[in-house]
């Protein structure tokens, strides 16, 4: 079979390119918002699947006219919503060839080239985040898939630790308990819930969102020695405030108790000598969560599951069968997630960290607080607006003099198409939270969106 410019792949490729390239160069100046609903750009497709086959290149272009206009710009450095990066050329690249490639990155032995690649840039991963260097690192899909694995293998090893069967089932376990902060995010709460941990209790949090440490402590020594599991957070959803690690870590551990540190986009503050301090004891925790495709700017998807004690990990999630190929000495890509299939996701992660360095990591994440800082120090200048949290990293949240005044404003904003930023609730009042997480992110995209958000204030007579 012919794989050169003129056959069938080539020129379904190049349409993929020709168009892909388009897309990005529109990015800067594009309408954020889509201009169809997902019910329009379903209704563009056709309603029945048709009987004859369809030239690749065909099919591709047909895709691109029906989808494009229903797209979100989430590249665009003025994108601000679900706390999403962009993607870096080298990244982005990376992850076309993952797709070329087509390797199930399960089972070292039949995707080494690929398994090797993630190996690589697990251990640079650790070193950036300053993370124990023999952890267990997994590719999962984003911080939810990340959560999970870390509380499977936590629960699992507090079991065996009591004497326990994890494969006996949860009706023959110990009770494990499970503890988090008040403002612990729905994704640890999912993970939790999927685990078979349930929800976690939580134990109180200041008004920034950090875990109240004294009230864990209370939490820990009720109910004698029963298991348990802490959940700490590094970058709160709304405020981005980090848990009092040195503290927190100390008390969990005191008491026995397993930490879990959910870092989607927080854990990267350790990447810079500027914002480190906001993680100190961060390390002594027992597991992580994060997500490249957040601070690191990787495509989607890219969640990164690290457990300190490696065995406890592949314990917990490793895969056997007689079907199975296994090398020894050496765990499997799948015994790090819960995924037995998938691509090789850790690829573009690798590529994005040659492409940076050291340096240039440290450099993305002050360009992303900088920039925060810049947002919150321009929306300030307007009148009839206020900016609510500490903004210590990347999150900004701004609320007007009233809720339904903050909800207008993010409508506005929304419609209008300069910017795009969440609408939310925090500490009982509407906020509009602006997540600062692309790298392009840079003084003009932050002069735009504050004369966006000045504009929309003018617009609806917030100012007065």
């Amino acid at each position: 079979m012919e794989h050169g410019a003129s056959s069938d792949y080539g020129r379904a490729l190049h349409t993929a390119h020709r168009h892909a390239m388009a897309w990005l160069d529109s990015l800067d100046e594009r309408p954020i918002r889509p201009e169809l609903d997902a019910d329009a750009v379903r209704d563009r497709f056709a309603a029945e699947l048709p009987d004859e086959p369809s030239d690749a290149t065909s099919v591709v272009a047909e895709l691109v006219a029906a989808a494009e206009p229903g797209l979100m710009a989430m590249g665009s450095s003025r994108f601000y919503g679900l706390v999403t990066g962009g993607t870096y050329p080298a990244a982005l690249a990376a992850d076309w060839l993952v797709s070329a490639w087509d390797q199930n990155t399960g089972p070292r032995q039949v995707a080494g080239a690929t398994a090797a690649v993630e190996e690589t840039a697990g251990r640079w991963l650790l070193d950036v985040l300053g993370l124990p260097p023999d952890s267990g690192v997994g590719s999962s899909t984003g911080a939810t898939g990340a959560n999970l694995a870390c509380l499977i293998a936590a629960r699992d090893a507090l079991v065996r630790e009591r004497g326990g069967d994890p494969s006996a089932g949860l009706h023959d376990l110990p009770p494990v308990r499970f503890f988090a902060g008040d403002a612990v995010h729905t994704s640890v709460v999912l993970a939790g819930r999927m685990s078979g941990l349930g929800a976690p209790r939580t134990v109180g949090a200041d008004a920034q969102g950090r875990i109240d440490v004294d009230g864990l402590a209370r939490a820990l020594h009720e109910h004698g020695d029963d298991p348990a599991i802490v959940a700490l957070q590094a970058g709160d959803v709304h405020s981005g405030a980090f848990d009092d690690f040195v503290a927190a870590v100390e008390v969990a551990h005191l008491a026995g108790a397993w930490v879990h540190v959910d870092g989607a986009f927080g854990l990267w503050a350790a990447a810079s000598p500027r914002s480190r301090h906001l993680v100190e004891g961060v390390a002594h925790a027992d597991s992580w969560a994060t997500d490249a495709h957040k601070t690191l700017n990787v495509p989607y998807d890219c969640g990164v599951a690290i457990v300190r004690d490696e065995a406890a990990m592949t314990a917990a999630l490793g895969a056997h069968a007689a079907y199975l190929p296994e090398t020894a000495g050496v765990a499997d890509p799948y015994d790090h997630v819960t995924e037995m299939s998938r691509r090789a996701r850790g690829v573009p992660v690798w590529a994005a960290l040659r492409s940076l360095g050291r340096q240039g990591v440290a450099q993305l994440v002050d360009g992303l607080t900088d920039a925060a800082t810049a947002l919150a120090a321009g929306f300030r200048a307007i009148p009839g607006l206020e900016v609510l949290n500490d903004v210590v990293f990347t999150q900004v949240c701004l609320a007007a003099r009233d809720d339904a005044s903050t909800a207008a404003l993010g409508e506005w904003l929304r419609a209008e198409g300069t910017v795009w930023a969440s609408s939310s609730t925090w500490h009982g009042r509407a906020v509009v939270r602006f997540s600062v997480s692309n790298h392009g992110t840079d003084a003009e995209a932050v002069r735009r969106t504050v004369d966006a958000v000045a504009r929309g204030a003018a617009a609806l007579g917030l100012e007065d």
